[in-house]
This record gives structure tokens, C-alpha cells and sequence, in this order.
């Protein structure tokens, strides 16, 4: 099995799904590289590499508080054109967010890449 076969059959999955996040940069933290802080909870669902030979990186929104770890609902996917890997999107399965506010949440860090959002059903 390539190692990467995890991560296509998540990345193609069209319906919502639960998912783990542990999270690296937790909210108010900054880019180790770039340096700008994250709005937003950002982490990785371990044991699912992506391309880039790391675990499959998600976002967390609507989390007011920094975290360590949050189980959620992936409802969308951030594909990006540009980048080897696409990105999750994670929030609590109670809440609602349409393509608009996903774009504005992410944007700090989406708008250095040419991508699309897909919603999951």
C-alpha cells in the first residue's frame, strides 16, 4: 500500500466526517517561519501523511479558545492548486458555516495559495 493512499481516500470523500485534530498552533500562536499569528486553532490529523511526507493538516473554526486536540466534523476541503497538499476543515458538528465564511476565516493564510473549496454534503 503507498503511504499516501490514507490521505487520497480522505481527501476525496464528499460526505462530512468525524475527525481528531491535535493541534500545533493553537489560536493567538505564530508561524515558526513566517511569523504571522493564527485567528484560528491549526493542527494535523496524525497517522494520515500527505504529500509533503507530513500528517494532513486542518483547520479548526469557531473555536474562541486555544486548544490542544478537538474532535469535530470535517466539512469542507481547501484544495489547493498550487501546493502538494489540500487542507481540512473542522468545527463542532452543531454548528454551520457556508463557503463565504470558511474563506474568510482561512484567508490569512489561504490567500498566498490559488484554491477552491469543496463542502462536504
Amino acid at each position: 500500500m503507498n503511504k499516501y493512499e490514507k490521505y487520497k481516500e480522505l481527501i476525496n470523500r464528499t460526505n462530512k466526517f468525524t475527525a481528531t485534530v491535535v493541534i500545533d498552533r493553537p489560536l493567538y500562536s505564530f508561524h515558526p517561519k513566517f511569523k504571522y499569528e493564527y485567528p484560528l486553532n491549526y493542527g494535523y490529523i496524525d497517522q494520515i501523511l500527505a504529500p509533503d511526507d507530513q500528517f494532513v493538516d486542518a483547520y479548526i473554526i469557531g473555536e474562541n479558545l486555544p486548544l490542544k486536540i478537538f474532535t469535530g466534523e470535517v466539512i469542507a476541503i481547501i484544495r489547493r492548486k498550487t501546493d502538494v497538499e489540500d487542507k481540512l476543515v473542522v468545527c463542532d458538528p452543531n454548528k454551520y458555516y457556508n463557503k463565504e465564511e470558511i474563506l474568510q476565516l482561512v484567508y490569512f493564510q489561504e490567500q498566498y495559495f490559488d484554491h477552491k473549496i469543496l463542502m462536504m454534503k
